[in-house]
């Protein structure tokens, strides 16, 4: 393996002085998901002086200095004061979220605390955004550096809110000289998460679309607290992907999962897909279908140069996946009922959606005649 650059070996060895302890550092989003196991990790570090937790409301960990307001508020300045790092986890990627209230939270919520930062002092500002910024596509190289062009179009669910915030990143250094700006993201993440992917394996067949080349690359969400605390302590910086090493072929997918796919045509699965969403019986946008029709894989070179090594292959990750979403039964991201499930039948529930796509699209024509 290569050798760490300049810049890697200088954030490695920045120490804390004899005697002290590390930074005090602040955690938006702090009770719940990701946010819950960084504080709590964190908390527990030698390496961290304090952590300052930031919700809506308390959560589980005791040894953090609780606020409980809005990301939103200014107010939150006045809380970062002596605080030398913030890790804004702050963000609602909900499927069940109304879109536009989701954005204005997200992109409202990072411009907040960026600037809320910069004012307060603090040093640095840790986001986390997703591997899906790089976008799906053919012809994406296996694996992605994190240099490679942020290509994806705001078509998937909460991905326009994290190119955003990808932007606001990218500004903030030159709007607030002294702030430094570090963006994690991670591959599809899995622990204690619900996404329009691992809804993929909630269903009775996996989709495939004909043609299709997917690549399934998995980061589970201790490797991404860990990453995270690489970037809390300035062991790495920049633009740092995370995820496990190397990647799944579909076929292998299937053989360790034991589902079988479905395959269809192109512009039947991406139509479909189109229309119940449109119509309201899908939560997902079609442009969810791209990351599992496509390759979007990253190599995580920076987190691996600066001695970060995952903990969990993509076949565990896999393993733990298929346990979580065990008893749940989904259909082209829309959930069902057991019963509904027990009676659609595997391929049944699927054509049922497709069918029901259909008959509204023809309703709609005929009513226009």
């Amino acid at each position: 393996m290569s050798s760490p650059d300049p810049q890697v070996r200088a954030a490695r060895n920045h120490s804390t002085p004899a005697g002290a302890r590390g930074p005090v550092v602040a955690v938006t989003g702090a009770a719940t998901g990701i946010g819950a196991l960084l504080t709590e990790r964190l908390a527990a570090s030698e390496e961290v002086k304090q952590v300052v937790a930031v919700d809506e409301r308390r959560g589980g960990c005791e040894a953090a200095q609780w606020h409980i307001l809005d990301v939103r508020d200014p107010a939150i300045a006045d809380k970062l004061r002596g605080v030398d790092v913030v890790v804004h986890l702050a963000l609602d990627l909900d499927l069940g979220s109304d879109a536009a209230a989701r954005t204005a939270y997200n992109v409202r919520g990072t411009q907040t605390v960026l600037t809320a930062s910069a004012a307060a002092g603090v040093r640095r500002v840790v986001l986390c955004t997703s591997a899906m910024v790089y976008g799906a596509f053919e012809d994406n190289e296996l694996p992605l550096s994190e240099d490679a062009e942020l290509k994806a179009t705001a078509e998937g669910t909460g991905v326009g809110d994290l190119l955003e915030i990808e932007r606001l990143a990218r500004r903030a250094p030159r709007a607030h000289p002294g702030l430094n700006v570090t963006v994690v993201r991670p591959a599809m993440l899995v622990g204690g998460t619900d996404t329009a992917l691992t809804r993929y394996f909630e269903s009775p067949r996996l989709l495939v679309v004909a043609g299709s080349r997917p690549a399934w690359q998995f980061c589970h969400a201790e490797d991404l607290v860990s990453a995270l605390e690489y970037a809390v302590l300035e062991k790495v910086e920049g633009e740092l992907a995370v995820g496990c090493d190397g990647w799944l072929e579909q076929e292998e997918v299937e053989e360790l999962s034991g589902i079988r796919r479905m395959e269809l045509p192109s512009a039947v699965a991406l139509g479909a897909a189109a229309r119940l969403h449109r119509i309201g019986l899908t939560p997902s946008p079609a442009g969810d279908l791209a990351y599992t029709m496509y390759p979007w894989v990253v190599s995580g070179s920076r987190l691996h140069d600066a001695g970060w090594r995952p903990r969990w292959t993509n076949e565990e990750v896999l393993a733990e996946l298929l346990e979580e979403v065990a008893g749940r039964h989904t259909v082209a991201g829309r959930r069902l009922g057991r019963k509904d499930a027990t009676a659609a039948g595997a391929a049944g529930a699927t054509v049922a959606l497709l069918g029901a796509a259909a008959v509204v699209r023809r309703a709609r024509k005929a009513r226009r005649r």
